[in-house]
């Protein structure tokens, strides 16, 4: 099962808060086969603990260490808010990307997320990507 396929992109997506952009990119996870759905639950959790936010617009919610059971494949959820959520602290969020991994894949997921995201125009391109193709593109060191 690939990490980042189609099905795991939202596109201009509207939410009215940060629970509702969490619950989105972690029900992704669910329908797409990568989770239980327990796992959402455990991405509120780690999100209490502290913001996933990243900054320059990127948030990375992801589940707590004791969700990695919850795993059944590593994969990753993308949702695109041209319009931006609050993540607190005026912190501005345009894109979320949701994160599964079993073991230390979550790592490694991270660190190739975090190299994509460390250039502006990639985040750029991705808040203004008109496709899901275009994202994965963008995310293919992902896979």
């Amino acid at each position: 099962m690939p990490v980042l396929k189609k099905e795991n992109i939202i596109l201009r997506a509207s939410v009215a808060d940060k629970t509702e952009a969490i619950r989105l990119a972690g029900n992704i996870l669910v329908d797409q086969g990568y989770v239980e759905p327990s796992y959402v639950d455990k991405m509120f959790e780690r999100e209490a603990l502290t913001s996933t936010y990243m900054g320059n617009f990127v948030a990375i919610p992801h589940g707590t260490e004791e969700a990695r059971s919850l795993v059944k494949h590593a994969g990753i959820s993308v949702v695109q808010i041209p319009d931006g959520v609050d993540f607190g602290d005026g912190n501005i969020a345009k894109i979320l990307i949701g994160i599964a991994g079993k073991n230390n894949e979550h790592l490694e997921i991270l660190s190739k997320i975090a190299i994509v995201c460390s250039e502006e125009e990639n985040i750029q391109k991705i808040i203004e990507a008109a496709s899901e193709e275009e994202i994965i593109d963008l995310l293919n060191e992902v896979n």
